[in-house]
């Protein structure tokens, strides 16, 4: 229908003229033609009927007879495209629809003939409304004869008849007429005829008129009028400007009302008092609450368009209403204090200050506020202040008196009317009122700049600090409420709940927190019924529960945020903490510690002990989960409380019947019995956060729960349909750390963990996500790695650490099955490797859905795309040892051009000499004087301690200086000479054993593992690229490592574990053994004498790894978790270093779901082979003998600290795993760090070393 006939103009003559008849009420308040065109167009937002009206149906019917097809067109051309990521998502969607409709043929002819047709009908209206002005004007003319009636009255028969005629537009005569009628010196009759016509005038011609301000102070003093139609007259007048008129109009009349109400309040006819109480039934009283009720719903909408206009027009809103809000009595009136001030109605009307809230929420009016508040008004600061301060004395008063609930201004029933209020529940709205206002203002620093205070009744000022502590006792003494009495309220208005909402707010603002809460003295008040309890000291709280746990929930809020957590652990001034005040933490875990053990008698027998103790177990693990946050409780054993306390509860939880299916689940377990199985949830939750850092995994492993905490962990996981971001991150994080640990793996396998996981990563790459909505298939993968399979491959990598690996695949064969069925899905790694990796049959190939998506890293045809180069490129890594300048990797991308790939593909032995890089000639080193000296102190030592400083000097000075000449034979003479004289002191020396004599009869019989005969191969390849070995140096590596082996196996106690690394020999191979015998340039017995004397000394327990393995130098509990003390004493520490000197780096870890401890242990344990070239892997060695087993720490923070930038930039591409698992430490050297690690040493020596020296001790 792209035409219309002389039927249809009619028929849309018709029901336009019905639209317009309907909305004229709307349209005919408009203040001008413009706003009459807004309103319009903006109907279908304000008209409920809007898709009731004829004209908008026929419109709709039109368009869709019209455009209906090409929408459909369009509708399917981008659905069918929808896979190519032409368009995606339904927004996206309807935009392009749109866009393609407004373009085609179609549309324009429809709005071409649209124009037209309401041209006509439109001219068609206007001149019928002509015709009907010009019969009314002869019409009007006729009755003016007869009758000689006033015009504008609210009889007249015609005033609604047409469009727009409910206003009677005037000339500035007229007005200034009216004003003067307005005038309070007429008649009444005179000035209620002129308030008539008034009424009926458009708002925005009054208030732009010349006589307006004499009219406004006309009105100002009519508000004042004994009889109340009149002012009732006048407000209705100001309520109708402030909804159709701009804000540069309505700013005139509010000031005109707070003018006038502030007039009222001074004026003597005023007599209200608080003592009195209000009654808002009386007629008085009302008038004042309807006009102080206009004032407070347009200072709620005056913020949305007052930063439109100037400021000054704000700023007169501003002071107009603090100028009223200000006011008060003569302080030497005998009245003053109980004076009911224009505040106390503004605090009936608004007792959450709301509208305060919305004037500083915008920095534009905020600053105006708080300037007006400082230089004129800051009696209203003040007032609010002392009544906070009156209240507080009251509750405290009463609560002394053990007084009840009873003694309290009591919140009145939603279901009942309220007429009066008495002067007490007066005292507690504007102390409400007081209250929020009090809170939003010190959120901004403008705000806290205005303390302290002085307050007339107090000597000295009141302080930010003192208003906090206000706050918090305002807490402590809060009357308690029924819970009958708090149900009936949709708001709850006690003090407790409206401080807690203040307090929760300024912990979620950083700035705020920190001038407010983090303070020594908040802190003390925070924590002062802790303290009483803890003392058995008398306590005056009225409602000990809810307090506590209200306590509980600002704590640990404060240790969610990194200040806050350094508030608790160490004080408000961490630099000068003081020594006979404990901090936070100590009260708050020892308060605890005493929950857990039923040792408070005041709770005992609560019906709320155990929400109490999750409080405060929660506020503990925001400390606990962190390194430094671990480190001030382990001395506690806070883990060995919780332990318990679950052991005993999953007892008890062994007793709850299993819920029937199909019956009242009230019925079949009773709420004791669900109050049990939550008690255990929350004990398991508490444990399994322990694992948030690798000393606290050591701790968990200790307590007996892992398995239960990881199956608790699985099962709400399973439970969770989708996770917030905050949530997976700490999940990637437990994950990440269980991984490097063989009791946890175990506990994942066992848990079913990996086998959903498995089971979800094989439905990804099979299947695709179950959203996607596929109309074609897909096009063959370009890239290494499907990008919608990288998250689930990242956390595999996550997951497949060397212990991890150990534990799931040793011992086990590739399935190899002769035959695979298409619904076989993997349930293990072992199979998953076996499906997608190594493809080495027609079977395996054939079993999949995905071929191309499945088939990431696997074995097949050469052809050269993005999966063959990453191929080759994986298979050069793993055949060829060095480090980043010492091996040439292939390229992982296609290069431009005629050439894109010129690397050779490698297939089959031997590997392809271009890949070996040129080891550079050993330089003729010169004579050194600082080596010299170094070397003859070295030959002739004298008194240990000052012999092994000066040494340690002196090495420092040439790794400064000349670090390549730490090398070859002068690196081994060094090492060999100053571990010889270190380990022949008996201060010395951290192990005592006897001495072992190898022979190659005692060794024979020893059979190297798989493992080792490749890591023999790979060493002794990479010595020979060095030039550092000759011939026949396999045989000599077998003799160092198999007496190794026996000689630490004298050291080894009998263990009987089902983990396979305790199944006998240290399950790896020995990177550090191979690294000396390197740098003893293969010298068999040198290399092992160094070792046995080496192994004397705490340092071997940190660089040289077996050295421990199944120790007799070690708990019986360290040796059955399996966990290494570099994982629980040095990784821990790296971690917690890293936080507080690379905090970015830091939270990239957290936010990759990933964990420093996991790549510094495989850095470690490998002694940074493939990562660092040889000179710098010397160095590190030497380093850590040389100045301490706290170097190797250091050390690790010196390569984040290098390498921050990269970590930053992967995080961001989602491959951090990738990158610092693949990439070698590129630029990366010794000597460029060592002044930095030497600052880490003067803070951070005392703490480690002492650590370090307590490996032996039970549950370090």
């Amino acid at each position: 229908m792209s035409q219309f006939t002389n039927e249809d103009e009619a028929l849309l003559q018709s029901m336009l003229r019905q639209l317009l008849q309907s909305v004229k009420e709307k349209i005919t308040g408009a203040p001008s033609v413009e706003c009459a065109e807004e309103i319009l167009l903006h109907l279908e937002e304000t008209d409920e009927n809007f898709h009731n009206y004829e004209f908008v149906k026929y419109l709709r019917q039109y368009i869709n007879n019209t455009l209906g097809s090409v929408i459909e067109e369009e509708s399917e051309k981008c659905t069918s495209t929808r896979n190519q990521s032409e368009v995606s998502g339904y927004d996206t969607l309807v935009q392009h629809v749109t866009k393609k409709t407004r373009e085609s043929k179609q549309y324009r002819e429809m709005m071409h003939a649209l124009k037209n047709v309401m041209t006509v009908v439109v001219e068609s209206l206007v001149n019928k409304f002509e015709e009907d002005q010009m019969c009314k004007k002869e019409l009007d003319s006729e009755t003016k004869k007869k009758s000689q009636s006033y015009y504008g009255t609210d009889n007249y028969s015609d005033s609604d008849s047409s469009f727009n005629q409910s206003y009677t537009f005037m000339s500035q005569e007229k007005l200034q007429l009216l004003v003067e009628k307005l005038d309070p010196i007429q008649p009444k009759e005179v000035r209620q005829e002129a308030l008539q016509t008034l009424c009926l005038a458009p708002p925005s011609d009054v208030l732009n008129s010349e006589c307006w301000p004499n009219l406004r102070k006309h009105l100002t003093m009519s508000l004042s009028d004994p009889d109340e139609i009149f002012s009732e007259k006048i407000l209705r007048f100001y309520a109708k400007t402030f909804s159709s008129s701009p804000f540069n109009m309505t700013r005139e009349v509010y000031t005109s009302l707070a003018q006038h109400l502030e007039f009222y309040f001074l004026s003597g006819e005023y007599s209200l008092r608080i003592s009195s109480g209000l009654d808002v039934s009386n007629a008085d009283v009302t008038r004042i609450l309807k006009k102080v009720r206009l004032l407070n719903e347009y200072q709620k909408e005056a913020p949305s368009s007052w930063i439109r206009y100037p400021e000054k027009y704000m700023e007169e809103i501003v002071e107009s209403t603090l100028s009223l809000l200000s006011v008060k009595h003569d302080p030497n009136h005998p009245a003053s204090s109980d004076f009911l001030s224009p505040i106390y109605f503004l605090a009936l009307l608004d007792i959450k200050a709301v509208w305060f809230k919305k004037w500083t929420h915008a920095h534009y009016s905020r600053t105006v506020i708080l300037r007006l508040l400082e230089k004129k008004y800051k009696s209203l600061i003040n007032a609010a202040v002392q009544q906070c301060l009156d209240y507080f004395e009251f509750c405290k008063a009463a609560v002394c008196k053990t007084s009840r609930v009873d003694d309290f201004p009591q919140q009145h029933s939603n279901n009942e009317q309220k007429f009066f209020y008495t002067g007490s529940e007066l005292q507690y709205i504007y102390f409400v009122h007081s209250l929020c206002l009090l809170g939003r203002l010190l959120i901004y620093k403008q705000g806290r700049n205005l303390f302290p205070v002085q307050l007339k009744n107090k000597k000295d000022c009141v302080s930010l600090t003192d208003l906090l502590v206000l706050f918090t006792q305002l807490i402590y003494y809060s009357p308690s409420y029924s819970k009958e009495a708090l149900a009936a309220h949709t708001e709850n208005y006690s003090p407790a709940s409206l401080v807690m909402e203040i307090l929760q707010v300024f912990c979620d603002q950083t700035g705020c927190a920190t001038d407010c809460l983090y303070t020594d003295v908040v802190m003390d008040a925070l924590l002062d019924p802790l303290q009483s309890l803890l003392n058995g000291t008398e306590v005056f709280i009225n409602c000990l529960e809810t307090t506590l746990i209200d306590i509980a929930d600002i704590l640990a809020r404060i240790a969610a945020a990194e200040d806050g957590l350094s508030v608790l652990l160490y004080g408000g001034n961490k630099n000068s903490a003081k020594e006979n005040s404990p901090t936070a933490v100590h009260i708050i875990v020892q308060f605890t510690k005493k929950l857990l053990h039923d040792d408070i008698s005041l709770l005992s027998g609560s019906e709320l002990l155990q929400v109490i103790k999750g409080a405060f177990i929660f506020v503990c693990r925001q400390m606990y989960r962190t390194c430094e946050g671990l480190q001030m409780l382990i001395p506690y054993g806070l883990h060995e409380s919780i332990g318990e306390a679950w052991k005993k509860a999953s007892l008890l939880s062994e007793r709850v019947p299993t819920p029937v299916t199909g019956a009242d689940s009230t019925s079949s377990i009773s709420l004791d019995s669900k109050n049990v199985v939550l008690w255990e949830e929350t004990l398991l939750d508490a444990l399994l956060n322990f694992s948030a850092t690798p000393k606290g995994l050591f701790l968990l492993h200790s307590t007996g729960a892992m398995s239960d905490c990881v199956s608790f962990m699985f099962n709400s996981l399973s439970k969770k349909h989708q996770a917030n971001e905050h949530e997976e991150f700490d999940n990637g994080v437990i994950v990440a750390q269980m991984a490097t640990t063989p009791t946890a793996v175990v506990a994942l396998q066992s848990s079913g963990f990996i086998k959903t996981f498995i089971a979800k990563l094989w439905a990804l790459l099979e299947c695709g996500k179950d959203d996607v909505r596929i109309t074609q298939p897909k096009s063959t993968p370009v890239d290494p790695i499907d990008q919608s399979c990288q998250k689930s491959f990242l956390c595999l990598i996550n997951l497949l650490t060397y212990p991890a690996v150990f534990e799931l695949l040793s011992k086990q064969d590739i399935p190899n099955k002769p035959m695979y069925s298409h619904r076989e899905v993997p349930t293990d790694i072992i199979n998953i490797i076996d499906r997608i990796i190594i493809l080495n049959s027609e079977a395996k190939i054939h079993s999949l859905f995905n071929y191309e998506q499945s088939h990431v890293f696997g074995l097949r045809d050469f052809i050269v795309d993005s999966l063959s180069v990453e191929r080759n490129h994986v298979l050069v890594r793993i055949n060829l040892i060095g480090g980043p300048q010492e091996r040439i990797l292939p390229s992982r991308a296609l290069d431009k051009g005629s050439d894109p790939y010129p690397w050779p593909m490698f297939s089959s032995f031997p590997l392809p000499k271009c890949y070996l890089a040129e080891v550079p000639r050993k330089a003729d080193f010169k004579q050194d004087k600082v080596l010299d000296k170094l070397m003859s102190i070295l030959q002739s030592p004298g008194g240990q301690s000052e012999w092994a400083e000066i040494c340690r000097r002196q090495f420092c000075k040439i790794m400064k200086t000349r670090p390549d000449t730490i090398s070859g034979p002068i690196l081994a003479e060094l090492i060999e000479k100053f571990v010889l004289h270190l380990s022949e002191s008996r201060s010395n020396c951290y192990f005592s054993m006897g001495r072992y004599e190898a022979t190659d009869a005692d060794v024979k019989k020893e059979n190297l593992s798989s493992v080792q005969q490749l890591g023999i191969e790979m060493t002794v390849r990479y010595g020979k690229h060095l030039n550092l070995l000759k011939e026949h140096a396999e045989n000599e590596l077998c003799f160092v490592l198999m007496n190794c082996e026996q000689f630490l196996k004298q050291q080894q106690r009998a263990v009987v574990s089902s983990l396979r690394c305790l199944q006998g020999h240290y399950p790896g191979y020995d990177w550090f053994a191979s690294s000396v015998f390197l740098i003893m340039s293969g010298d068999g017995e040198k290399t092992l004498t160094f070792l046995q004397q080496f192994s004397h000394l705490l340092v071997s327990a940190f660089l040289w790894i077996p050295r421990l393995h199944m120790s007799v130098h070690l708990p019986v509990v360290t040796v059955e978790s399996g966990i290494h003390p570099v994982y629980f004493c040095s990784a821990h520490y790296i971690e917690m270093l890293l936080k507080a000197e690379l905090p970015l780096v830091f939270s990239a870890f957290h936010m990759s779901g990933f964990t420093p401890s996991q790549i510094c242990l495989q850095w470690i344990t490998q002694c940074f082979w493939n990562y660092m070239d040889w000179s710098e892997i010397c160095h590190y060695i030497a380093t850590c003998i040389f100045l301490g087993p706290d170097y190797q720490v250091y050390m690790c923070i010196s390569v984040f600290r290098h390498l921050q930038q990269d970590i930053l930039k992967h995080t961001e591409a989602q491959d951090l795993q990738v990158f610092l698992k693949e990439e070698a430490l590129h630029g990366f050297r010794v000597t460029d760090y060592l002044e930095y690690m030497e600052s880490l040493e003067l803070i951070y020596r005392p703490m480690l070393l002492k650590d370090m020296r307590n490996i032996r001790v039970q549950n370090t």
